[in-house]
């Protein structure tokens, strides 16, 4: 059944995201679904907890020591403690967040839920991450971007499954971005270990919605081309400027524009 536009007879990404982080913004279907990814896969809750921290320590640089006051956060999931612009406007109290998702129980949820600083700005926009041009469009009202921006896409171009376009959507983001702007990603990886991942990712493409892809260190760096990736490079996000994280099937890094 439906609810307008919200399925709940399907699992899908941003509410079982939500149940491996503890939420409680899902679905029986959802918890089964997520259920039967650990059974396979009893990694992914770490995946989702290390991808949580990893935003929260790379919004914090990007505020703090970077400067950045203006983030574009596309696919940003159901809200949860720590949120980007709670994050950013704790630092900077005249940032500016603009949320990007294209699900519509994520986007009632951000409105209710999501209230950022009196001085800064935080904004919501029902888009689809395959439609960058639809994005910027819908962004130039609130972001300057004449300014630079941090471009976050975290767990979101796995669900492009087509490298070639994954890699013209950031390209078409970032060409709208000045000098100084930074893109933050995380992506799954087969690469980093994790015995049961690739028939999680099997299991997962025949129950939920959308369907996922993995991407080895050379397809992730692509994405950065043209970029100045910012030391410690790409490691799982687990270890991003984290010393004593475990590593976790999931690269991350931070690159800024020159």
């Amino acid at each position: 059944m439906t609810a307008g536009r919200i399925r709940t007879d399907v699992a899908h990404n941003a509410r079982v995201w939500n149940y491996w982080l503890g939420g409680k913004d899902n679905y029986p279907v959802d918890r089964e679904v997520g259920d039967q990814v650990v059974s396979l896969y009893p990694g992914i809750g770490e995946v989702a907890r290390a991808d949580r921290a990893f935003l929260g320590r790379a919004v914090a640089y990007l505020a703090g020591e970077a400067g950045v006051r203006q983030f574009l956060d596309i696919g940003t999931g159901l809200p949860t403690a720590d949120n980007t612009h709670e994050v950013a406007q704790r630092i900077a109290p005249d940032a500016r967040v603009v949320y990007v998702d294209n699900d519509p129980i994520v986007l009632t949820h951000a409105r209710a839920l999501l209230t950022g600083s009196a001085e800064g700005v935080t904004e919501y926009v029902d888009a689809d991450a395959h439609q960058p041009e639809r994005i910027l469009d819908a962004v130039r009202p609130v972001l300057d971007l004449g300014r630079p921006v941090a471009v976050m896409m975290l767990g979101i171009l796995n669900f492009v499954l087509d490298t070639d376009e994954a890699r013209s959507i950031v390209r078409t983001l970032m060409a709208a971005m000045p000098s100084g702007s930074h893109l933050v990603l995380t992506h799954p990886t087969l690469e980093l270990g994790g015995g049961g991942n690739a028939e999680a990712m099997e299991f997962w493409n025949r129950n939920a919605t959308p369907p996922i892809t993995a991407r080895g260190r050379a397809e992730f760096a692509s994405f950065l081309d043209g970029l100045e990736v910012l030391e410690p490079g790409i490691v799982s996000c687990a270890s991003w400027r984290c010393a004593t994280a475990v590593e976790v099937a999931q690269f991350g890094a931070v690159a800024r524009k020159p």
